[in-house]
């Protein structure tokens, strides 16, 4: 039985505060640092390594970012290059045809990236995405802030939570909690997280109707000078709008074909926006003068990344102390995950009646996935469920189904800003104001699926 000590208290008093200061809409860097020093005195009894703490943290979490980081650096540096060439407005003009409207396009962004999340996870799809149709639904006037609700709810929360094709999700909670099939919590699942995805989605949807009516959008037109510029591209410019959607599906062809997932299907999509970004200068500057432009690019990427990121990786250092796989790098050896001691002596001290049961299960897997990783909980939450079945008589596939969805839609992640930089990143906007936008969503979400949980299991 795990029983909670001085540092697990230590933790969850600070993970209080950084949440008090994220309502107050204030910076949580400094409270991160705070506490990444007073937990790592705590552990130790000294000082000394309370500060080696602090950067042995942001050592390990910058490794644990720096593909996203790259993801993303890289995908602007392509952006800028089809942007420099002219490329980039006709890349969007089918799409722009499509998205008549801000409804149409927070739709049509949030289809498309659960599709396309479904079959390669949502990493590579946010790159995927924001690359084409994400100006698009901007030039429809969708404000860029629910364009990253759009693309975060759909591609990290309702694709990442069912992840019925690629079924990584369902395969890790049917195996902890002794169910013998992911087939079985994928159908124990679905009412649930159909629940979850309608309430959450169309509750954005209101809330997004309602900012639109406090502003007043305007839309400019296009200057005569500006349309006689536009009917000056060069071959080569119709040919790079015409290859760049082409050669991503063509990625997507081989995601499909080659089973590649994850990391892999990430360098792909990297690897394709580098060739397309430097092929883009070739074309526009020529050999000789492309070698210092793609330079260029890089830098412009990069520097987008980094500053993106560089909160986000103390942030996440702190939060990564839940897990016990990072709790180990930056503690020590004697470390253990403390989310995941917090979530145990939850389920410990619990009374075992259906709706505590149901309760409990959902409320273990959201706090899993505070450490910013969706999965990392869902060993947790399957053998929770197994426990609880044995206890209870209710199915175990059901409350397996619960905590993966709860675990999944925090960590995944939509409501805490460390997870949710990918989306915010591509769309230029703050995470904390993401994350904020998406909480009212997602805890409506979640009341409405702990309801359909407590009366249909």
């Amino acid at each position: 039985m795990v029983q909670l000590g001085l540092l697990h208290y230590i933790y969850i008093a600070m993970v209080i505060t950084i949440l008090v200061i994220m309502a107050l809409k204030k910076d949580i860097v400094l409270p991160c640092i705070a506490g990444l020093f007073i937990m790592g005195v705590a552990s130790s009894g000294s000082v000394l390594k309370g500060v080696q703490v602090i950067y042995n943290s942001l050592i390990a979490a910058g490794t644990e970012f720096w593909g996203i980081i790259v993801i993303i650096s890289l995908v602007v540096a392509m952006s800028k290059a089809l942007k420099d060439i002219g490329a980039d407005e006709l890349v969007m003009m089918p799409i722009k045809y499509m998205m008549v409207n801000q409804s149409i396009a927070f739709w049509g962004l949030g289809i498309v990236m659960t599709a396309i999340s479904w079959a390669i996870w949502p990493s590579p799809a946010v790159a995927l995405v924001g690359a084409i149709m994400l100006p698009a639904a901007i030039k429809a006037g969708l404000p860029a802030i629910w364009a990253a609700v759009a693309m975060n709810l759909f591609g990290h929360g309702i694709a990442l939570s069912s992840d019925f094709f690629i079924q990584g999700a369902p395969a890790i909670t049917a195996k902890a909690a002794g169910v013998d099939s992911s087939l079985n919590i994928m159908a124990a699942s679905f009412p649930l997280w159909l629940t979850m995805s309608i309430v959450t989605t169309v509750t954005a949807f209101i809330m997004m109707k309602r900012d639109m009516k406090k502003v007043e959008i305007t839309f400019v037109p296009e200057s005569k000078e500006q349309n006689s510029l536009n009917t000056k591209r060069s071959l080569g410019t119709y040919i790079v709008a015409i290859a760049t959607p082409v050669v991503f599906i063509v990625d997507m062809v081989l995601m499909y074909k080659y089973e590649l997932k994850g990391g892999d299907a990430t360098a792909l999509v990297g690897g394709t926006a580098v060739l397309l970004m430097s092929v883009v200068a070739i074309i526009q500057h020529r050999f000789m003068g492309s070698l210092d432009k793609v330079t260029e690019y890089v830098k412009e990427g990069f520097l987008f990344g980094i500053k993106v990121f560089a909160p986000v990786v103390v942030i996440g250092a702190f939060f990564f102390l839940g897990g016990e796989t990072t709790a180990k790098q930056i503690l020590g050896p004697n470390a253990s995950g403390f989310l995941m001691d917090i979530g145990a002596f939850l389920s410990n001290n619990v009374s075992l009646s259906k709706i505590p049961v149901v309760l409990v299960q959902a409320l273990i897997g959201a706090i899993t996935g505070l450490d910013g990783s969706g999965f990392s909980g869902l060993p947790l939450v399957g053998s929770l469920a197994q426990t609880f079945s044995t206890a209870t008589g209710i199915g175990t596939a059901n409350l397996a189904a619960l905590g993966q969805i709860t675990a999944v839609w925090v960590g995944g992640g939509t409501i805490i800003p460390w997870a949710v930089i990918p989306v915010a990143a591509i769309c230029n906007v703050n995470p904390g104001e993401l994350a904020r936008k998406n909480l009212i969503p997602v805890l409506v979400g979640f009341a409405a699926t702990v309801i359909i949980a407590i009366i249909t299991i």
